[in-house]
């Protein structure tokens, strides 16, 4: 069991096809938070490192009991947390602020008009709250 000691800086929905091949979903739903804020509270998770179309580290910690994925380390970026958002208690608390590689979305799934898509990645300083651009300062300078 874990918890967010804060809410996320920024919640992503994921449409690339990394995120699909190791959900086994049409998408995922990651909510961006420093890893600090991340507490265990009981229990270890297994870090898995899978193979990513970049080439760049991609560390996964899942559950040692289920293997269910909890949050990731996406590029090597050890102090920002991928929150699995589905592991939470309250998922439905954490709605995606931005479609990310819609580029390769399923052609089935639809996306709500007023949620932000773009067909690659995005520049954050255009989307995030300035208190979340401020979280993220702090983690990479």
């Amino acid at each position: 069991r874990y918890r967010l000691r804060s809410k996320p800086m920024f919640v992503h929905c994921c449409h690339c096809r990394d995120c699909q091949r190791q959900t086994g979903s049409a998408f995922v739903l990651n909510a961006l938070i420093e890893t600090e804020r991340v507490e265990i509270l009981s229990g270890e998770t297994d870090a898995v490192s899978v193979p990513t179309d970049s080439g760049l580290p991609h560390i996964i910690h899942r559950c040692p009991t289920c293997e269910t994925a909890i949050w990731s380390h996406y590029g090597g970026n050890q102090p920002l947390a991928f929150v699995r958002v589905g592991t939470l208690d309250e998922p439905s608390a954490l709605p995606p602020d931005v479609h990310i590689y819609t580029r390769t979305k399923l052609p089935w799934v639809a996306l709500p008009a007023e949620v932000p898509a773009f067909e690659a990645y995005y520049q954050s300083r255009n989307l995030w709250p300035p208190e979340s651009l401020a979280r993220r300062k702090a983690i990479f300078g």
